[in-house]
């Protein structure tokens, strides 16, 4: 009887290590998801940036042939 509760404890508490392993690999892949999103919005942001230097480059350009 003893044995049997002692192999019930060992059951159940191994059960949680594989429930908390899978937790931890969900929260991984979610963790890595939120990186790579964060990664697309700073190519964007990158692209808007040098989209607006060339604007204004432009317009230098622009403004110093008017003169």
């Amino acid at each position: 009887m003893r044995n049997l509760l002692v192999l019930a404890a060992a059951l159940a508490l191994s059960g949680c290590g594989v429930e908390s392993m899978g937790a931890a690999a969900s929260a991984a892949a979610m963790k890595k998801q939120e990186i790579e999103q964060g990664k697309k919005t700073m190519e964007q942001a990158q692209k808007k940036i040098n989209a607006s230097m060339e604007q204004v480059q432009q317009s230098a350009q622009a403004a110093e042939k008017a003169q």
